[in-house]
């Protein structure tokens, strides 16, 4: 099976749980492993695929923990950094229907360096570029451009989620359209909220959106709807795959279980890149994932709520 190297934050979410949406009147946190990139990990790794987390912690102990969680998982952590800033926090506090209110809390996250070596580790493996916190600048930002150009030169498949996150991007929207660009136009696939797509393309519509987005470079698209399942777009052919009903709880990782669980049932194939002619093929895989999406709602905390294959089969 082919391997995972997903690249970003590894953090420490502390959430406000049964308290409402309101961060301002929570009293009461409970420390949970977070991360999109680090969820992604340990989705793909919770099903049996191969992952590896590349990103930075604090020499702390809730960086401990994290990679304590990530190597409990079975996810590779020897391409993880320790560093002396603080290990990033974001706060969380949670509706009754699941939707959240984050505030961040950055540290170690960008602290991230190059590492040329993982450019040979790359080869012919599948990179997932997934970070909420990768394009605000320093180290990872710069090592974040650096393994994508890796990414192309070792015929890599590459996977993109820009998890944009509206608290960390105030007033700087264009900034952001512009930085994720480049990552639209290199990515085999792209998975994008129905928010991030219609603000990433400004059009109107979904479906307006992915023909912009196609025609910036991305190959494959999948746009989450929530409850109404997954837009899913290339070139010549859309659909729409439905969802399964749950009652959620809290959606944090549901986006990041999706694309997990996606990435790993692609990196099963004997070439990656084969998924980028077969769209029939595409939207069983994609009926799959919405499944482990809306599991992952079922309950609070995003990596303990990240389902096994077990758990998909009932």
């Amino acid at each position: 099976m082919t391997k995972i190297f997903c690249v970003g934050e590894l953090l420490i979410d502390f959430v406000a749980e049964h308290q409402g949406s309101d961060l301002s009147k929570a009293n009461e946190f409970t420390k949970k492993a977070g991360g999109a990139p680090a969820n992604v990990a340990c989705a793909i790794a919770k099903l049996g695929g191969k992952s590896s987390f590349v990103g930075a912690v604090g020499k702390d102990p809730f960086g401990t923990f994290l990679l304590d969680v990530l190597a409990n998982e079975h996810v590779d952590i020897s391409n993880a950094q320790r560093t002396k800033k603080f290990t990033t926090m974001a706060f969380v506090s949670i509706a009754e229907d699941g939707e959240r209110d984050f505030v961040f809390s950055r540290g170690a996250d960008k602290e991230l360096k190059y590492d040329s070596s993982l450019r040979t580790k790359f080869q012919g493996h599948m990179l997932h570029f997934g970070a909420a916190t990768a394009l605000l600048g320093g180290n990872l930002e710069e090592a974040y451009t650096h393994y994508l150009f890796d990414g192309i030169t070792k015929d890599c498949f590459i996977s993109f989620d820009p998890n944009y996150r509206s608290d960390l991007w105030q007033e700087k929207e264009e900034k952001f359209i512009t930085k994720c660009k480049g990552f639209i136009e290199k990515s085999h696939l792209c998975k994008f909220s129905k928010e991030e797509a219609l603000l990433l393309s400004g059009k109107a519509t979904v479906a307006d959106a992915c023909s912009y987005l196609h025609e910036a470079g991305a190959r494959i698209i999948t746009v989450t709807l929530g409850k109404e399942g997954t837009y899913v777009s290339m070139a010549e052919r859309q659909t729409t795959i439905p969802s399964i009903k749950v009652n959620p709880i809290d959606t944090t990782g549901a986006g990041d279980a999706f694309i997990g669980c996606l990435l790993y049932q692609i990196a099963k194939l004997p070439n990656p890149k084969a998924i980028l002619e077969d769209f029939d093929a595409l939207t069983a895989m994609v009926e799959t994932a919405n499944k482990a999406g809306a599991i992952t709602t079922t309950q609070f905390g995003a990596i303990a709520a990240l389902p096994t294959l077990e758990d998909l089969a009932v």
